[in-house]
């Protein structure tokens, strides 16, 4: 992530912000803090532009949709550079991560959408149904606030903001202040699909922004970041009475068992703790193995971890931290749990021969539960691998966490995979792979505990961005209504009666 570095401005100026490389520590650019009267303009421009947008139907928001996809596509080698340029990621892992993954999140939408948010004709229950007809429509919220994270800057701002433009809405999206250039990738996409004006309104900045677009009046907050963020966004929302989704932190668990292909689960290891560096929410923080295989499944892990290139440019695997702050977190997490007796296998310290935000992908063995490595969330390349006794101990140790967000599991035992799944608190599991749930849109993604509130993806995630209307009509014209009083003994008796009918013989209970 880029290095963020305020800058003298005269009194009463907005702020504005130096964004340096991770990479070489040179200067990118340079953005200006939008305050709340910014915020508030925009959320006006936002508010006006939307019903209109509304009017259109699903098929029509979705060629706005499909031409901002052309564009990505067009484009994609312009959107690695820049990201690139901003994270110190790799070039494959920035184009299969931000790239590959937005193309295919906008074009599951754009298939899916219009079926999903079709009114839909609900049978009743009982009686109702010879006497009413239900229907439910999915009506647009209004105007949703998105705030999105620096650790996939492109895919995590396009893929809310698809969800609610075609469901409706109008959109304030703010990315993070320390990938700004690749956040508003998504804002130059859809103005290159030609959306009306005020549809969806960019906004940079800090906290401060971001704090303002809680306040503004918006009608829903989907927000990625922080357990100690989402706090203060759910805060701020529930003092509004409006919606949030919040997508926040995860410790996951990887669990290792004896009959597990150990080649495999290396490797799956080193892509569920390495890939973007380490810095992704549903990233694996803790592995637990079964004492029977964990000689040979730490060996293997270490052989791989040994061979990876972590470099700034050309052909690589392990990229840049992408903040000052989080490689002193990643610093100061490891240090500590060698100090308290954790050995360090492969890696352990800053790779000071960069230059610039660098860790070396880290291997640590006898780590306890109560270390900070193992209990706060790392986000870095760091693997902490822990011998248990069997499958019931990696499952009691897996679940030690305020965290809920993923874990995987590896067997060749399909039912046992099952089982294991079911007993771990956790939003997702996946069998013989990384946590890669976000990358499934068919799958709603979201976590248990402290990792979040609601879901993104899924059937649930796009209508989230809607409130659900029933609509409901009287087969008759309301003349039930028109007969509804007086209430008379005679009408009483007949209540009671069909009372214990319906709910007290087994005719009537089938009825029902």
């Amino acid at each position: 992530m880029a290095i963020v570095t305020p800058i003298e401005v005269p009194p009463g100026a907005r702020r504005r912000i130096a964004i340096s490389s991770p990479v070489t520590r040179e200067p990118i650019g340079e953005i200006e803090v939008q305050n709340a009267s910014d915020v508030r303009a925009a959320l006006e421009r936002a508010r006006k532009a939307q019903p209109a947008w509304a009017g259109l139907s699903v098929a029509e928001r979705v060629r706005f949709v499909q031409r901002a996809l052309a564009s990505l596509v067009e484009k994609q080698d312009r959107v690695v550079e820049i990201v690139v340029r901003e994270s110190g990621k790799p070039a494959t892992e920035a184009r299969m991560m931000e790239v590959f993954a937005a193309c295919d999140a906008m074009t599951y939408w754009s298939k899916r959408a219009p079926r999903l948010l079709r009114t839909e004709r609900v049978p009743l229950h009982g009686l109702l149904r010879l006497t009413k007809k239900l229907e439910i429509a999915y009506r647009p919220l209004g105007v949703v606030g998105v705030i999105s994270p620096w650790n996939g800057p492109v895919i995590l701002s396009l893929n809310p903001t698809v969800q609610a433009l075609l469901a409706g809405n109008t959109v304030l999206l703010k990315p993070s202040e320390v990938t700004p250039f690749s956040g508003r990738i998504a804002a130059d996409l859809f103005r290159d699909a030609g959306l009306p004006e005020g549809v969806l309104e960019l906004l940079t900045g800090d906290g401060e922004t971001g704090a303002a677009l809680c306040e503004a009046g918006v009608d829903k907050i989907s927000f990625t970041g922080s357990v100690a963020t989402g706090r203060r966004v759910a805060v701020a929302c529930a003092e509004r009475l409006i919606p949030c989704t919040l997508e926040l932190g995860g410790k996951d668990p990887m669990i290792v068992c004896a009959d597990a292909d150990l080649d495999a689960a290396a490797g799956g290891a080193l892509a569920g703790g390495f890939l973007n560096a380490g810095q992704f929410c549903c990233g694996t923080e803790r592995v637990y193995v079964v004492a029977d295989v964990a000689d040979a499944f730490i060996e293997k892990v270490v052989a791989r971890t040994r061979a990876l290139r972590q470099e700034a440019s050309g052909e690589f695997d392990v990229g840049a931290i992408f903040w000052p702050r989080q490689l002193d977190l990643i610093a100061r997490q490891v240090d500590e749990a060698v100090a308290a007796g954790a050995r360090v296998l492969v890696g352990g310290r800053k790779n000071e021969r960069l230059g610039g935000l660098y860790y070396e992908p880290t291997v640590i063995v006898d780590v306890r539960s109560d270390m900070a490595l193992m209990r706060d969330e790392t986000f870095g390349p760091v693997l902490p691998i822990v011998r248990v006794r069997d499958v019931d101990e990696a499952i009691a140790r897996a679940n030690e966490t305020s965290y809920g967000l993923g874990a995987n599991v590896w067997t060749r035992d399909a039912r046992l995979a099952g089982d294991i799944a079911r007993r771990i608190d956790a939003g997702s599991v996946c069998v013989n792979d990384l946590t890669m749930t976000y990358g499934v849109p068919e799958a709603p993604f979201g976590g248990r505990k402290e990792s979040g509130i609601g879901h993104v993806h899924g059937r649930d995630g796009l209508r989230g961005y809607c409130h659900a209307q029933p609509l409901i009509r009287d087969r008759f014209g309301g003349r039930q209504a028109a007969s509804h009083y007086p209430y008379t003994e005679k009408r009483d008796a007949g209540m009671r009666k069909l009372i214990r009918f319906l709910f007290g013989t087994p005719l009537g209970r089938w009825l029902s």
